[in-house]
């Protein structure tokens, strides 16, 4: 590592902080590798319900909407390395209760008390997020210049990209063999998850502004929602890029629970199948992922997105034409549906772009030490959309079946695209 970041031409800051944040990107690749199999989990060896499968979509990001609330308070803690590491032992640690649960389908029939230790182990879980996606976004675009930023950026997401392929795979033949085998892989998932962020905590923070006065709580949830308020109402290019994003976190959010019970009920594939769909993307997500980097570096945030958000489209579209053309072929114990696989394709192509513009894109509107805040922002409102559209999605689906769901779905990506086009035009036009 230490000739690639001669070759990238990094100074003393840029080198450490890449240094851990590869490392980080490593550890957390194993982790993201057994959580994308999660829902599916839930659905097919827990046998939860529907809802309780768009609950558990909906806790991975509308505890965001607290962000409301503590990005205020969590600029008032000085020590940040601290911080890092008690979130990553307190919202981790929860995992481990998982081995104790039972390894029979019997006992998750019906509405079974593990289903509601499941959901409330994974609450706890996504809490953490609320500190650590902020801060990551903080921390880098302090240590990184802005012309090395989403360069770096996507080469630790290329080796997270890698391990989380590798994982998924394995995992995936593992609870095929054994449809219980989350009760001991979740907690050294646990461990892992606490391991990745004290190794995070290591990046320097000392160029970070540190807020010390203090304020009572009230005057910290409002400061906080005056900040954002005050972003949204007077950055006009973010707000519009917020606001495509809406459309675009809606068709998303209405789909991710429906596309596992379609995989489950209408497809009925297996694990070893789903793993292959998901690794197939990554394959092609890790190919893509230095070329998106380069190219978000060097384009409009929101040009970029609507290149992002035709790709999903075309993914959405696609997996609803393999409920017309269902014809596939079977190697080993995976399914091959042709359809699937240009599905896929453009998920792919989605991965690629959406992990930078979604973990990144809002930086590119701001100075570098309002980073936290406009992600802050950014995070927020994904929370706010996740309240209402994954519990959504499940009701159109019970409402309007498969196909109705995604067109509806297919239907908000056009105006998200329409609007990214029109706001970045607008403002060309303008200079």
């Amino acid at each position: 590592m230490m000739l690639f970041t001669k070759k990238m031409d990094l100074n003393a800051a840029e080198q450490k902080a890449f240094r851990c944040h590869m490392l980080y990107q490593i550890v957390e690749g194993v982790i993201l590798g057994v959580l994308a199999l999660n829902e599916f989990v839930f659905i097919k060896s827990l046998l939860g319900s529907n809802y309780q499968l768009g609950f558990l979509f909906q806790f991975s990001v509308v505890v965001f909407i607290f962000l409301i609330v503590f990005n205020e308070l969590r600029k008032r803690i000085r020590n940040k390395k601290k911080l890092l590491r008690w979130t990553g032992i307190l919202t981790r640690a929860p995992l481990l209760l998982l081995v104790f649960f039972p390894r029979s389908a019997e006992s998750m029939t019906g509405d079974s008390v593990y289903h509601y230790i499941f959901l409330l182990i994974f609450l706890i879980y996504y809490f953490g997020n609320i500190i650590i996606f902020p801060a990551i976004n903080l921390l880098l675009k302090t240590n990184y210049r802005h012309e090395k930023f989403g360069k770096l950026y996507s080469y630790t997401t290329s080796a997270n990209k890698v391990v989380m392929l590798v994982t998924t795979f394995l995992y995936g033949l593992l609870l095929d063999a054994d449809n219980f085998a989350f009760v001991y892989i979740f907690p050294l998932t646990a461990l892992l998850g606490i391991i990745s962020l004290f190794i995070l905590s290591n990046i320097d923070y000392s160029k970070v502004v540190q807020h010390t006065k203090a304020r009572t709580i009230g005057a910290s949830v409002r400061a906080s929602i005056t900040t954002m308020v005050g972003i949204l109402k007077n950055n006009t290019p973010y707000r519009h890029f917020e606001i495509g994003f809406m459309f675009y976190g809606f068709s998303f959010m209405i789909t991710v629970t429906v596309i596992n019970i379609f995989f489950n009920e209408g497809l009925h594939l297996n694990y070893s199948s789903v793993a292959f769909y998901k690794n197939s993307y990554n394959i092609i997500a890790i190919i893509l992922l230095p070329f998106a980097g380069r190219l978000l570096g060097s384009t409009d945030p929101r040009k970029f997105a609507s290149i992002t958000f035709v790709a999903l489209l075309l993914y959405v579209l696609f997996l609803m034409l393999t409920d017309y053309y269902p014809e596939y072929y079977t190697i080993a114990t995976i399914r091959i549906y042709p359809m699937l696989i240009l599905s896929f394709l453009f998920y792919g192509i989605f991965a690629a772009t959406m992990i930078l513009l979604w973990n990144i894109g809002s930086a590119y509107f701001c100075k570098p030490e309002e980073a936290d805040d406009y992600q802050s922002v950014h995070l927020s409102l994904t929370g706010v959309r996740a309240l209402f559209a994954p519990l959504l999605g499940v009701f159109f689906y019970e409402l309007i079946g498969f196909t109705g769901t995604f067109l509806v779905a297919i239907l908000a990506l056009v105006i998200a695209i329409w609007l990214m086009r029109w706001s970045y035009k607008r403002e060309k036009g303008r200079k």
